[in-house]
């Protein structure tokens, strides 16, 4: 599945599994959100760290939303394949559209090369 059309950067596959990785670690060892309105709240208020989304999320008007939320709270987002990695990387048995880390445990150096590598995809 393409990415979707309102997002302008596409991360590598690497880069992608990195960030469900880093969603791991701050699962097991820090604090993560998990669904769309969590992950919202946390963007909202400001303690999201990275924000992960899923490419297939039907329809895409659900989380349209989020990139720009992100951009005007300077909260650093991915896209990653499917909603069913995504729900897997959080530690949930269902697919979820989206999750994001606000404490990143162990995975403090995983998290900040994953934003550092955002940033660069972005210029």
């Amino acid at each position: 599945m393409p990415k979707p059309s309102f997002v302008d950067w596409e991360p590598t596959e690497e880069l992608q599994k990195k960030a469900l990785e880093a969603l791991e670690v701050a699962r097991d060892t820090g604090r993560v959100k998990k669904g769309i309105n969590e992950t919202t709240k946390s963007i909202e208020r400001g303690i999201a760290k990275l924000v992960l989304i899923a490419e297939d999320v039907e329809p895409p008007e659900v989380i349209m939303y989020l990139p720009g939320l992100c951009d005007d709270k300077n909260v650093p987002y991915i896209f990653v394949k499917s909603k069913k990695d995504l729900g897997a990387a959080a530690g949930i048995a269902r697919p979820t559209a989206a999750a994001s880390i606000l404490v990143e445990g162990k995975g403090k150096d995983l998290v900040a090369d994953v934003v550092e590598k955002i940033a660069a995809l972005r210029k």
